[in-house]
């Protein structure tokens, strides 16, 4: 009972603490609605039924050159998430409690891990941009770099919950850790770890444009520019085209998840 208290206290004195930092007030939220409206009514143009295909048109004046960075951003988000992926993949065995029984490794592994993902991927990027330039290779690192910290935690947690007796097996026919990894381990955690791949690809094409409002290429670097110039029309355009290729890329994963999901339980 004395324990549920205490969450309890610890819960509210956290949100109590998280409203007067945030400053989550009603009062402001309704105060500063009319000037959230009046932004996003300012983005969206004028189209008249008459000319309905001539104002889309002038609306999206520079789709060839927008679908362009935003294959960019694609391309940047698909690289880093495989370069991430491998990392996590090779890192996480280790970083297991019930695979490696060295401790120190794997408290390294760990400590890695959570070093890798504590930083967000804009910070990684404008560290990146300063190091390299302005393009899509910092980008393709911050992306990477985060993300084998995040899927390394979730491919270790998916580890430690495996059936151990296949482990058990290997280890009794003399098969050494690598062995009990490649016939033990692997095939047990494969669809979850493809599953959890493809989640993180989601996660990363926003990702990818978000960090080129810092110069690491894509169309969120073309967002940036037509938010600092106050080219209202072209913020709703691109957001909107955005919006559009991420739920078309939600989809496409959820079904691929789907049938992957659908195989492994055959």
């Amino acid at each position: 009972m004395w324990k549920t208290v205490t969450f309890g206290l610890i819960f509210l004195f956290m949100l109590a603490g998280s409203i007067y930092v945030g400053e989550a007030r009603l009062s402001t939220l309704i105060e500063g609605l009319p000037g959230l409206f009046n932004y996003i009514g300012d983005t969206i143009p004028t189209i008249r039924r008459e000319s309905i295909l001539t104002d889309i048109g002038s609306w999206y004046w520079g789709i060839g050159k927008w679908m362009g960075l935003l294959l960019d951003t694609l391309f940047i988000a698909f690289l880093g998430t495989v370069l991430g992926t491998v990392g996590a993949f090779l890192i996480c065995f280790p970083a297991s409690r019930n695979l490696m029984s060295t401790f120190w490794i794997y408290f390294i592994c760990r400590r890695l891990m959570e070093i890798a993902r504590g930083v967000p991927e804009i910070v990684y990027a404008l560290i990146f941009v300063f190091s390299f330039g302005i393009g899509p290779f910092p980008g393709v690192l911050a992306i990477a770099i985060h993300c084998a910290g995040a899927l390394g935690k979730l491919f270790s947690e998916v580890n430690e919950n495996i059936d151990m007796e296949p482990i058990e097996g290997v280890r009794a026919s003399g098969g050494n850790w690598f062995q009990i990894i490649r016939f033990a381990v692997v095939p047990q955690i494969m669809p979850n770890f493809m599953s959890y791949a493809l989640l993180r690809f989601e996660i990363n094409v926003r990702a990818a444009t978000v960090i080129g409002f810092v110069g690491a290429g894509g169309i969120g670097q073309e967002l940036m520019f037509v938010i600092r110039q106050f080219v209202y029309p072209d913020i709703s355009a691109i957001v909107l085209l955005i919006m559009t290729t991420v739920c078309l890329i939600d989809i496409s994963c959820e079904k691929i998840r789907h049938a992957m999901i659908g195989k492994a339980s055959i």
